[in-house]
């Protein structure tokens, strides 16, 4: 008998591939040929029931209607999203390691992103953020919140017992903290976050910030499902510009180009793809009739009934309202053939005007206007003969600038090899924050419905920043309840004396 050499089979041993359009292949460690029956590995956690369930969760909700090759799911994109988090956590250990004592080995945190990343999507249900606005608001929830429950209580025991990444094992006593997880996927208000440590909160924006693992992903993997021409997205180089300074989660100046193609791509996407006209319209009819649904298909509270919600995805959503149509139930019966319109594609609406709405002097900080409001304030406009139309308004924000600051309002640190400083555009520092009234003088129209509404307005602040010693203060961020949303302006650039600069803020 011939002798094999063991030590070929050592660097297979404990991983595998998985083929990928985007990334190419996704690496992930799965039991050894002599296994550790106390060990657990990424294969086991992709193989439970809630990873599993993600395979029956679509990653576009209405989309998909649309662009006939969009059929990929929430499943893909979590392997997806670890993969990217796995690479970030790999290039930004040294610079971590170098900026904040106590770090855990570079394998822990490998491995710790790339968990996070792959469970970030956990607790989505059927149609994914259309399900959070139109069913789990009625709840106080969102899918963060279910996720943060579901890594807790059901993926938990899984999560302690993985002890490597691709890279190798943990160091000697690490153990995977599902809290730390869960705080990643969402910090948490009113929680005290003291004793979470200061290089978990420096890793934060790779899960939530201006680009992550999962917007990556996502930009890259719907416009390829889509068959969507975009701009280049080039993921190394935004990787490769991306460190970790003192002050947190930094971007070298010469990765910025990157940065913008990147946001560019982004802003292509949702304009053509999450925002086109026909998949708003599928969703206003999704909207007029998803409430009463779930009415009838899951009154209760999610988290009362976790083992339910397990077995609620866009599969069992869609397989039972197809047979409403022959209910003996009046509501069933009609929602049927409502979702039959759906399913159909029998779009119930025709866009009858789209316009962009600017005002001059708007900046970031507006709140999306309620769709209702507008719908009321068209009403009262329509002529006598109009009044009873059926008509719907619709409201996609969508901002083509790049966000200065994270989705928590982490501000985006940029380091400039020639000053070799790190800064942010934004003001970081005290603020006096006075309330303000709108009094009418002269040259108002009393009689006026935006004259009254300004005068009882009670939402109106001026942000005074001190200027120097302190002795000075200057007016830079002024938010003002509007008929149709808050609008916040906030400064750019402020100077004293001329050329002088003196501090800058942008929104």
């Amino acid at each position: 008998m011939q002798q094999v050499d063991e030590s070929i089979n050592a660097p297979y041993d404990g991983s595998a591939l998985i083929a990928d359009p985007i990334h190419k292949y996704v690496s992930f460690t799965v039991p050894y040929a002599n296994p550790d029956p106390h060990e657990r590995t990424e294969k086991d956690l992709i193989d439970s029931p809630w990873v599993q369930r993600l395979r029956y969760i679509y990653q576009l909700q209405s989309a998909r209607w649309v662009y006939p090759s969009a059929e990929h799911t929430r499943f893909v994109h979590s392997l997806g999203t670890m993969h990217v988090a796995g690479r970030f956590a790999r290039h930004l250990y040294p610079y971590l390691k170098k900026a904040v004592k106590d770090v855990p080995s570079a394998n822990y945190v490998e491995e710790l992103l790339r968990i996070t990343a792959l469970v970030h999507d956990i607790g989505h249900g059927p149609f994914c953020h259309f399900f959070d606005d139109n069913y789990l608001h009625g709840f106080h929830l969102t899918h963060e919140k279910l996720g943060q429950i579901i890594i807790r209580e059901h993926l938990g025991p899984v999560i302690r017992k993985i002890r490597r990444s691709p890279s190798g094992a943990f160091a000697k006593g690490e153990e995977l903290n599902p809290d730390q997880i869960a705080h990643l996927i969402l910090k948490e208000k009113g929680k005290d976050n003291s004793k979470i440590p200061r290089w978990l909160n420096m890793l934060q924006p790779v899960i939530s910030g201006s680009y992550t693992g999962d917007n990556l992903d996502y930009v890259l993997r719907d416009s390829y499902m889509c068959g969507v021409a975009v701009g280049p997205v080039d993921l190394t180089r935004l990787i490769h510009y991306t460190i970790v300074t003192d002050k947190g989660f930094t971007i070298h100046k010469t990765g910025l180009p990157a940065l913008q193609m990147f946001l560019n791509t982004r802003m292509y996407l949702y304009s053509n793809v999450y925002f086109h006209r026909t998949t708003r319209a599928i969703d206003i009819h999704l909207r007029d009739i998803f409430g009463d649904t779930m009415k009838l298909l899951f009154p209760s509270d999610p988290r009362k009934k976790m083992e339910d919600y397990l077995r609620l995805t866009d599969w069992s959503l869609l397989e039972e309202v197809r047979h409403w149509t022959k209910s003996r139930q009046k509501a069933r019966r009609r929602l049927g053939h409502e979702w039959a319109r759906i399913l159909d594609r029998d779009v119930k609406w025709k866009m009858a005007y789209s316009t962009a709405l600017k005002e001059k002097g708007q900046e970031r900080g507006m709140a999306i206007p309620s769709h209702t409001l507008f719908e009321e304030l068209i009403t009262k406009e329509l002529p006598k003969n109009l009044k009873d139309i059926e008509f719907r308004v619709d409201m996609a924000p969508l901002d083509p600038r790049p966000d200065p600051k994270d989705q928590r309002g982490n501000p985006l640190y940029v380091y400039d090899p020639g000053t070799k400083q790190v800064s942010t555009q934004g003001y970081n520092g005290p603020v006096v924050v006075c309330s303000a009234r709108y009094q009418p003088i002269a040259g108002h129209r009393p009689n006026r419905k935006v004259t009254e509404f300004m005068t009882n307005n009670r939402d109106m602040e001026v942000w005074l920043a001190p200027l120097g010693d302190g002795r000075a203060m200057v007016p830079y961020r002024i938010s003002v309840r509007t008929m149709v949303g808050m609008t916040v302006i906030e400064a750019r650039r402020f100077q004293v004396g001329g050329d002088t600069p003196a501090s800058a803020a942008q929104r």
